[in-house]
């Protein structure tokens, strides 16, 4: 059973902020003076419970150029119910802008995340997140703090629109760029796209990381019901973050803590929401660092178990037809889930104080083309499976429900790229021996290797192929891939091949074998000559001779253990620091 909050509310005295604020001494009338510095009275602070609101807004992060407006709206509910605002701007991981990867940064933002709440006086906080690192990154840091908080979801933008057909970020960049590379697309019409398909504040509009991650931290429990859902632009998208300034306040004196919420039961519940929406390939390793927060080891095989028995019921692209808005107004988050019945645990705890299941109770769906009945679903089981074999030890990933069918069982010629760089110069070299048959193989894309783990893992089709009609292929990287991104695309190969795993002694022409139902991922090279390339291979050279790169290399755990850095795992609590 999940830990119920305390029915006892706290008392003034017992904020972590009367540390701060509340002694008659020295130390405390310095702090005191500097708030009414910032022009609030000892009444605003005094005795109320201080809540931090952590916002990544920031000029170059598109997808929550609302945020200062929200953060506001916060605000207001936190003075509404009694509470004392402070607004703290914390590393904003622009998808779009930051290179090599934002995956590089994630684990960064975490660490802010958790020492900002503990060196600073707050009793709570709201973390304000939605583009795709920014959810598991504030949620890892809030749990290895454990202080009252709550996530505040950015919502996914309205959809786009092209000559009359609805356009979805990112998989119809992918689809259309296909068409321009094949001689199909003018550049006017290429220019109308770009244009048209990003038209509003908010994240993703398709099921891709930001929209599959927001959905799991409400399916967690850590957003109030049904918050991952409202668009970004929406008027109820501002009365649900005033409502978040309000709850966080009464958490606190209730002192209701996220490692209560994020139990492994609450971790299944996750698992389950992403296989049912078809999510993104990102929600495995992100939710393994978020468990690992908590102090639940969550190995991969859990999601192929969970994904065999539940049904992919959210009919979004890229596996779809359609987008965030659609899921919306079809009855959001809560239809869904209320779909998913008994293979939820009804009783995990959430942050508005009620179980799952009494969040969901009473939940509709409006449109059974956007949100299937589970006895009619888009697929009987879930949109991620786990794959292991001789090339991937310790496992890899392929979004099924992404995939070409033909190809679910295949085995192919190998042509391999030794990196990004070397893909790019060779792909469309006309000496390159490839064909619709032939498996692309991508070595030093994973967390160490690119570095970062970039989203790589779509692997371009060459262009004279795609000119004959290509459009899927059988592709195989230690990369990650965006979750609008769509093909099969076999991903997060574990070990990688920059620590000489097995990936990183595929040779051209080496046959491979693909059997996703049989959840296989098979090299057909024999054990002594693979053991003969293993004795010949040699290390790369360091990437980073210093700063937090050099930190990011010695620390990061592989693809099948989250991408976490070794040393911010749940252990021994950290106190909070003394008072001088």
């Amino acid at each position: 059973m999940p830990s119920e909050p305390s029915a006892v509310r706290r008392h003034p005295e017992e904020l972590r902020s009367f540390r701060w604020f509340g002694p008659d001494d020295l130390r405390a009338a310095g702090h005191r003076s500097r708030a009414k510095q910032m022009g609030l009275s000892e009444e605003d602070f005094a005795g109320r419970p201080i809540i931090g609101i952590l916002n990544t807004w920031s000029e170059l992060n598109t997808c929550q150029t609302h945020f200062r407006q929200r953060a506001e709206q916060v605000k207001h509910g936190v003075w509404q119910a009694g509470g004392c605002p402070i607004e703290i701007p914390v590393l904003a991981l622009s998808e779009i802008y930051m290179k090599p990867t934002t995956m590089l940064y994630r684990n960064l933002l975490a660490m802010e995340t958790e020492e900002v709440l503990r060196a600073h006086p707050l009793d709570g906080a709201v973390l304000m997140g939605g583009c795709d690192k920014t959810t598991p990154a504030l949620l890892m840091g809030a749990l290895s703090m454990n202080l009252p908080a709550i996530y505040l979801p950015a919502g996914p933008m309205l959809r786009g629109g092209w000559r009359g057909q609805s356009l979805g970020s990112g998989s119809d960049v992918w689809k259309y760029w296909a068409e321009r590379r094949a001689g199909n697309l003018c550049d006017d019409a290429w220019r109308e796209i770009e244009d048209g398909i990003a038209r509003s504040p908010g994240h993703c509009m398709t099921m891709g990381t930001a929209s599959t991650m927001n959905s799991l931290a409400d399916a967690l429990g850590m957003t109030l019901p049904g918050a991952s859902s409202i668009p970004a632009v929406h008027s109820t998208h501002e009365r649900m973050a005033t409502a978040c300034g309000r709850r966080i306040v009464d958490m606190v004196w209730e002192d209701l803590r996220p490692r209560q919420i994020v139990t492994r039961e609450a971790i299944d519940n996750a698992i389950v929401t992403d296989m049912a929406l078809g999510g993104s390939t990102n929600a495995i390793i992100h939710l393994i660092a978020i468990a690992g927060r908590a102090g639940i080891r969550l190995d991969l095989q859990r999601f192929d178990e969970l994904s065999r028995c539940t049904p992919w019921l959210a009919n979004i692209r890229p596996s779809g037809e359609y987008l965030m808005e659609d899921f919306y107004d079809a009855g959001a988050l809560l239809g869904l889930l209320a779909q998913l019945g008994d293979l939820l645990n009804r009783n995990c705890l959430t942050v508005n104080g009620k179980t799952l299941g009494q969040n969901i109770d009473g939940a509709e769906v409006y449109n059974n083309e956007v949100i299937r009945a589970r006895d009619k679903p888009l697929s009987p089981t879930g949109g991620t499976y786990v794959l292991r074999g001789n090339l991937a030890p310790h496992g890899c990933v392929i979004k099924r429900t992404a995939a070409d069918p033909r190809l679910l069982q295949h085995t192919g010629p190998a042509v391999v790229f030794r990196d990004y760089n070397d893909m790019n110069a060779r792909l469309n070299d006309p000496a390159l021996e490839i064909t619709a048959d032939s498996v692309i193989v991508l070595q030093n894309a994973g967390p160490l290797g690119a570095p970062g783990m970039p989203e790589w893992g779509m692997l371009p089709i060459p262009d004279r192929l795609l000119k004959e009609g290509v459009r899927d292929m059988v592709r195989i990287s230690d990369a990650r891939m965006s979750g609008t991104s769509y093909g099969t695309c076999v991903l997060h190969v574990s070990p990688e091949s920059y620590q000489g795993g097995p990936i990183a002694l595929v040779r051209d022409g080496d046959l491979i074998e693909l059997d996703v139902e049989g959840r296989r991922l098979h090299l057909h090279v024999r054990d002594d000559e693979l053991a003969a390339r293993r004795d010949a291979w040699i290390a790369p050279e360091p990437l980073y001779p210093r700063g937090y790169g050099k930190m990011y290399s010695q620390h990061v755990t592989q693809a099948h253990l989250g991408c976490d850095f070794d040393f911010l795992h749940a252990g021994e609590e950290i106190a909070d620091p003394e008072i001088h």
